[in-house]
């Protein structure tokens, strides 16, 4: 499932006609930049949701075929926040153990690397998996500590944790984490994430390959200039 839903506040103007997900980089947009990657790596059923515009998003990628997969969409009249959409979309994922990408990051993440997880949480063993990144200027602080493959803490003090790291918006999950979840209502993920890891069923990895939150019109523009420069040299 790729987010897609947020109405891109800080991005304004430019997602006052465009919504964020569709906002292009390196000649692409960013949803198109996940696509590719995830049918590269496997994943030919995608389900997006979408709110602010979304009729726009549709239009752009159609029933994904233009793409090498299959595209459903979860039309939400407003966002629904992270956990309210993945549960308003489940009736369209059709597997107990999921995906969930970001549609406003961009990301160079190998998603095959997501097999073993997917087949852990498949197993029971957990209800989450989460990638996690180096802390970027924006926020500093970090969201959990990894250690040795489990996410284990998510206090935020006053002073940054040197093993603290920042959620990518890249995770694996049970549907059962969304059980209580009411489809059609406004939820955060967090408090999900946070009862997951209390109970010890939350694991995660490192990924220090580039990542990037697109959240001004400023870091769009440098992330667009240098794929550009990348792609042609």
């Amino acid at each position: 499932m790729i987010l897609a839903a947020g109405r891109g506040e800080r991005m304004r103007p430019l997602t006052d006609h465009t919504p964020k997900p569709l906002l292009v980089v390196g000649g692409k947009p960013l949803l198109v930049w996940h696509i590719e990657r995830l049918r590269a790596a496997g994943f030919t059923h995608i389900v997006i949701n979408h709110a602010h515009l979304g009729e726009q998003i549709e239009s752009a990628l159609g029933n994904g075929a233009e793409f090498g997969v299959s595209i459903e969409y979860s039309r939400e009249v407003s966002a629904l926040e992270t956990a309210g959409g993945i549960a308003t979309a489940l009736p369209l994922i059709d597997a107990e153990v999921f995906t969930v990408v970001n549609g406003d990051i961009y990301c160079e993440y190998d998603f095959s690397r997501l097999a073993e997880p997917m087949a852990r949480l498949a197993a029971g063993h957990d209800q989450t998996h989460l990638v996690l990144v180096d802390n970027p200027p924006q926020h500093p602080k970090g969201d959990f500590v990894l250690d040795d493959g489990r996410v284990t803490n998510t206090d935020i003090p006053l002073t940054p944790h040197p093993s603290r790291l920042t959620f990518s918006g890249i995770g694996v999950y049970h549907r059962a984490l969304f059980a209580l979840t009411p489809a059609g209502e406004k939820a955060p993920l967090a408090p999900l994430l946070r009862l997951a890891i209390e109970a010890g069923r939350a694991s995660g990895e490192h990924y220090a390959g580039r990542w990037e939150d697109v959240g001004t019109p400023a870091r769009l523009a440098t992330l667009d200039e240098e794929l550009r420069q990348h792609h042609a040299a």
